[in-house]
């Protein structure tokens, strides 16, 4: 059964414990209701560098929720979060901050970009679409959940329709046979079936092909076009003509093994209650949600009767009842985001907070400053993390038998060289590394499987000598860099 994960990182890619039980080669996590907001920060700091007021804001956030869960229901209600303004330059780790918090607490967590929503007559999405995102990703991860619990069972389910499959039950004893040879019968096709089962476990009969029966809709999938009024509509078009229609059934030769993972998402299916799903999943949404809403410096700027900034104080008063509290309307029933909280985010090179509209500043109450990245931040994160650069790239070429080894002058210059770089072009913070990483291993990642020398060492000659060529030449490096 697949596992969806988190596509985007900001700092570094990597994978953090979320649900209790901690993942094979990963210490176990307390629950979130034992963890101190001293305990939060030390779980972020495994993965973000520096960044200390920004990680104490949102465990204060974090924490408040658990404690708000542990009040009367009447006080509980009039308790909203503290929403967040994060400002800093790109790269910083922003939005790496809010997603691992969110995975730090099982929450559901959606990502936006403010400027999205810029362009006047922009065809495409409006900002109650955030809060329906919000949801989907709620739905789904209790999906996940509830199919894990179901699971056992499913595959139990499937096993059995596999064996009938190649065993079918023997035909009823005809009238006037002995019972001894009917009792006879019914023990020779169990032990044929165990035997069977036996296989079957051991993968021996993965590659049989049999005729498996397989549902089919009978038309033909279709997405509805994405539009203002037409996209987020509450009426699931597919679902309400696959019903109208009906499903089609038909046989289909399958290998075994393809046939027992079918049958285990049918089953999967069987099992699941969607009506607890979505109903777990809309309250998650409602009490847990995170929201990052990022490029707010884009939208802020105040209306002077033309141009773009109509639009842009016009999306920041759409986002304004969002963050103040109100209800949208989704195909799961309507979503209240009184409890949502909103993680804002902004460079501000151009505009400040006070450009914002004075409602959608008093939405945001908790502002913390992130600060540029220095060179031995750099050396920090290539090396500090669980998720390092340098370590994720060693156990990369360690699959091509390479064993590699990145000196500390080398990790030096290559941390030098983003400074060099972000200072004469353009500041982009950590991103910048694994663009420099890149350049610097470039060779060795393509020659690696072909390497006689399964010994490579990487000191700051070599760093030097790949790169010290395009620094100096800054159009070069504009470009490469």
């Amino acid at each position: 059964m697949a596992s969806k994960t988190d596509k985007e990182v900001i700092l570094m890619p990597g994978a953090a414990n979320t649900n209790g039980a901690a993942p094979e080669g990963e210490e176990f996590l307390p629950a979130l209701d034992d963890m101190t907001p001293r305990e939060i920060v030390a779980e972020l700091d495994k993965y973000i560098v520096g960044q200390n007021a920004a990680k104490r804001a949102v465990a204060v956030a974090l924490r408040n929720r658990v404690r708000r869960q542990k009040l009367p229901p009447e006080i509980a209600e009039d308790i909203l979060p503290k929403n967040i303004l994060m400002i800093g330059p790109t790269g910083v780790g922003k939005t790496e901050i809010a997603r691992r918090l969110a995975r730090l607490a099982g929450c559901p967590f959606v990502k936006v970009e403010a400027s999205k929503y810029t362009e006047v007559g922009y065809v495409g999405r409006d900002v109650e679409s955030m809060v329906r995102d919000l949801v989907e990703m709620s739905i789904d991860m209790v999906r996940e959940e509830k199919l894990d619990e179901v699971a056992e069972r499913a595959e139990q389910s499937a096993e059995e329709r596999v064996l009938d499959v190649l065993l079918p039950p023997p035909p009823p004893a005809a009238a006037g046979t002995p019972e001894s040879d009917a009792t006879a019968q019914r023990e020779q096709n169990q032990r044929t079936r165990e035997k069977l089962r036996a296989q079957l476990r051991e993968g021996k009969l993965d590659q049989r092909i049999v005729d498996i029966e397989v549902r089919e809709r009978s038309m033909p999938s279709f997405e509805v076009i994405s539009n203002q009024g037409v996209e987020e509509m509450d009426v699931n078009f597919k679902e309400m003509l696959s019903g109208m229609f009906g499903q089609q059934k038909k046989k289909r030769k399958m290998s075994v093994a393809d046939a027992f993972e079918y049958l285990i998402q049918e089953e999967e299916g069987k099992l699941l209650d969607m009506d607890q799903v979505t109903r777990i999943a809309v309250e998650r949404a409602e009490q847990m949600g995170i929201i990052f809403i990022d490029e707010i410096d884009k939208v802020a700027g105040r209306e002077s009767g033309h141009g773009p900034d109509v639009s842009r104080e016009g999306v920041q008063r759409d986002i304004l009842p969002i963050i103040e509290g109100t209800t949208v309307n989704t195909r799961y029933g309507m979503i209240r985001t009184d409890h949502i909280l909103f993680v804002a985010a902004g460079a501000f090179h151009v505009t400040k907070p006070s450009d914002l509209i004075p409602e959608l500043q008093g939405r945001l109450p908790i502002r913390v400053e992130l600060q540029s990245l220095k060179e031995e931040d750099f050396v920090r994160i290539l090396t500090e993390p669980k998720n390092a650069l340098i370590k994720q790239y060693v156990a990369l070429l360690e699959t091509e038998g390479i064993k590699l080894n990145i000196t500390d002058d080398a990790v030096d210059a290559i941390a030098r060289f983003a400074t060099t770089v972000n200072e004469q072009t353009e500041n982009i913070g950590a991103r910048r590394l694994h663009t420099i990483m890149e350049k610097v291993l470039d060779e060795l990642s393509f020659e690696a499987p072909d390497l006689k020398k399964k010994q490579v060492k990487i000191d700051a000659a070599y760093v030097n000598k790949q790169l010290a060529d395009i620094v100096k030449n800054q159009d070069l490096s504009r470009y490469i860099l």
